[in-house]
């Protein structure tokens, strides 16, 4: 039976619809359909545009790209989705374009309300009303402003709410509770005097904080851009072409087809900004063909999906919410990436080593060679695919904005991928892009590039234009840009809904006092067992040292479990709100802050029983989900404990001065690797020989110990694995001598 190894874009986009909710529209009827989708083109070409030649003032851009997810998200969903609510069902006066009047009228007034701020700005007199300028109505807002800050709260909860569900929705609505009836909690430390109607929006509509705060910025500027360059790069080919290359690189060891997974959806997976994208995308070839070879369905789905969420805390894009990091701790994009690099590989360290025993265990081999791909026909045929790629990193490198290097990245997407000689028309592409490198490289321009970044940004264009292979239709183009919009959708609505939470914490400073009840809780319970420990005088069972235990692990399960179903970038947002000034009071630097809350942000992608990402490695795979949720969480183990790691020794960011020396970045780098790995044969119960028993215990025991970042938990470690070390050698030599 032939191994799968194509991408077909058309069945990937079937594939992805049955997995995330966010991508099933109803159906709008031909007319309707065309309007929305040629709508949905102008978005992406307006964002795409902005990166390049200048983004408007604040309000305005986000007040557009606020009124885009409205129409979009009120057109394409609806109130209660259902398989009658999607169907087409007719024309008719109360549903034009199978929408109902209700749902246009929402989408009217949220429009409106987005808009509002940009027509109101400077103030007008006409149709009865009097507004001064928005700088006079900063903490006294208008009717009017009351009026449409109203529906703009009420419509981005409902467009999160159809998106992505209700779990998001309630949460904000506990804030927005919270604000306004402080004076009404229940415990003395949660209670302040509480902001009327009138202040609230006041507080949440106009920029600065709220919903027009940072987070829609970002989202609107940076990763919207991101997700767009990720659909269009991974359709144009580059999707195909790291899959080819992660089959040449682990596709001859034991287990290839999951070690295939892993590697290319680490590939992929700096790209994507969606973990189920990624399982889907890769795992519709490597499951099949790790389920050929012989691996059970629930574990070959759980092999998918670890590697895709990983994808989200793998550099340099690391699904773009490195870039929302870097603007929130006011740090160069570069000390993110570089700061991600380590715990990243200690993730996949896990991952790998408990495929490899796993294979070793089951007696599974690799891909047979004449099944390989053969890496000059792979790099002749797709070597053009990684031009746009390039050409983004050296930008974002060179210290220019994310959206222009988002903007270089996906116009070479347009140059390499579909503008050839023999389509004569679509060199204007190319040659405008040339003619926008050289305007930026002469004094006229704003941010202007320098002669040697012109050069070779000018040297990837030609050789993108002239290289002979294949290209697509521009129609191929409008569909990537279409799916990129739809995939934004949900990161949009969420990450708008969120901005809430923000506005809520920043007025009420109820950050601030869930910390305070974290770390408070968490001396109670680190009193009440010290005494148990006091007899052994070590110091990592010291009263404090157990405090700081128990608060990071109370800090660690509210992300997990506020994190289900959520988007990466929404999440991330939410949490950092929420558990950074509980961190600050223990003492842990910003950076591990952001980092702790991302890495246990992102583990709820494969944590049982909310978990997207393996549910749709599981529908691939054809197996039990929830059993496919286990085996995913069982091999995401080591992103599970680094983020504890990297908070008592952040040495392993490299990036903190402070903490980094070479010694010590070794030491704890090197031990935290080796105690992944011994976890790891623990859980795949084997190493050089079966593990069972006291053995697999006694290994997984010396593995945490080995992962804790102190010399003496390193001797502690050794001398629990060193009986199984010589029990394992024995019983390879027994095997050996029976074979």
């Amino acid at each position: 039976m032939p191994l799968q190894s194509h991408l077909d874009n058309k069945a990937l986009e079937e594939l992805e619809k049955q997995y995330d909710s966010a991508l099933i529209t109803r159906d709008n009827g031909p007319t309707l359909t065309k309007v929305i989708y040629w709508a949905t083109i102008a978005f992406a070409l307006y964002h795409l545009w902005t990166a390049g030649f200048g983004t408007p003032v604040d309000h305005v851009h986000m007040g557009i790209h606020l009124a885009g997810l409205f129409l979009f998200i009120f057109v394409g969903f609806p109130l209660i989705k259902s398989a009658r609510s999607l169907e087409w069902r007719g024309n008719s006066i109360w549903a034009p374009g199978n929408v109902p009047l209700y749902d246009w009228g929402l989408a009217g007034l949220a429009i409106a309300a987005s808009l509002f701020l940009w027509l109101s700005w400077r103030g007008f007199a006409s149709f009865g009303f009097d507004i001064p300028e928005q700088a006079l109505r900063q903490g006294n807002p208008s009717g009017l402003d009351v009026f449409f800050g109203s529906v703009l709260i009420l419509t981005v909860l409902e467009i999160a709410r159809r998106t992505i569900g209700f779990v998001l929705p309630l949460i904000i609505l506990v804030f927005m509770s919270y604000a306004l009836f402080g004076p009404y909690m229940p415990a003395q430390i949660l209670k302040h005097p509480g902001v009327d109607w009138r202040q609230f929006v006041n507080n949440m509509y106009f920029p600065s904080e709220g919903i027009f705060g940072v987070t829609l910025w970002v989202v609107s500027t940076v990763v919207f851009h991101f997700v767009l360059f990720g659909v269009v790069a991974q359709r144009m080919g580059l999707g195909q072409f790291f899959v080819d290359n992660a089959m040449i690189l682990a596709g001859r060891y034991t287990g290839g087809p999951a070690k295939v997974s892993v590697v290319s959806s680490a590939f992929f997976g700096t790209i994507s900004g969606s973990s189920i994208a990624n399982t889907v995308s890769t795992g519709s070839l490597t499951i099949p063909n790790m389920k050929k070879m012989g691996y059970p369905g629930h574990f070959a789905g759980g092999v998918e999906a670890a590697a895709s969420a990983g994808g989200q805390i793998t550099p340099p894009i690391m699904g773009a919410a490195s870039f929302l990091m870097a603007e929130y701790l006011e740090v160069p994009y570069t000390t993110i990436v570089i700061a991600a690099i380590v715990p990243a590989l200690m993730h996949y360290i896990g991952v790998l080593s408990i495929v490899h025993f796993t294979a070793k265990k089951l007696g599974l081999h690799a891909y047979p060679k004449d099944q390989l791909p053969k890496v000059l026909q792979v790099w002749r045929e797709g070597w053009f695919t990684i031009i746009p790629l390039v050409a983004l990193l050296i930008v974002l490198f060179s210290g220019y904005s994310p959206n222009m290097a988002a903007f270089v990245g996906l116009s070479l997407c347009v140059v390499v991928g579909f503008c050839a000689f023999d389509k004569p028309a679509s060199l204007m592409v190319p040659l405008a892009l040339l003619g926008f490198i050289f305007w930026k490289a002469s004094p006229y321009s704003g941010e202007g590039y320098s002669p040697t970044m012109a050069g070779i940004l000018a040297g990837l264009t030609i050789l993108g234009t002239l290289h002979r292979n294949k290209r697509q239709s521009f129609r191929d183009l409008f569909d990537s840009f279409h799916v990129g919009v739809q995939y934004a959708l949900a990161v949009g609505a969420a990450s708008a809904a969120v901005g809430i939470v923000v506005g809520v914490i920043n007025t009420t400073g109820v950050g601030f006092r869930l910390g305070f009840m974290v770390t408070g809780g968490a001396a109670d319970m680190a009193a009440t067992l010290a005494p148990l420990f006091e007899w052994t005088s070590i110091d990592a069972l010291s009263q404090s040292a157990l405090q700081q235990f128990i608060s990071l692990v109370l800090i660690a399960m509210a992300c997990i479990l506020m994190g289900a179903g959520l988007p990466t970038t929404a999440l991330y947002i939410m949490l950092v709100a929420v558990a950074t000034p509980a961190l600050s009071q223990l003492g842990v630097p910003p950076l591990a802050t952001h980092m702790f809350v991302l890495y246990y942000g992102v583990i709820s992608e494969i944590t049982p029983p909310v978990c997207a990402s393996a549910y749709a490695a599981a529908g691939i795979a054809g197996s039990n989900p929830f059993r496919t949720g286990l085996n995913a969480f069982t091999l995401g183990l080591g992103k599970l404990m680094v983020p504890m790691v990297f908070v008592y020794a952040p040495t392993m960011l490299i990036v903190l001065p402070e903490y980094f020396t070479v010694i010590s970045f070794l030491h704890v780098t090197v031990t935290c690797a080796l105690g992944v790995f011994a976890i790891a044969t623990a859980v795949s119960a084997f190493f050089l020989a079966p593990l069972t028993g006291v053995w697999r215990l006694l290994m997984a025991i010396g593995g945490l110990f080995l992962v804790a970042p102190s010399g003496g938990s390193d001797i502690v470690a050794l001398v629990v694995m060193a009986p199984v070390l010589l029990q394992q050698m024995a019983g390879a030599r027994h095997e050996r001598a029976s074979a």
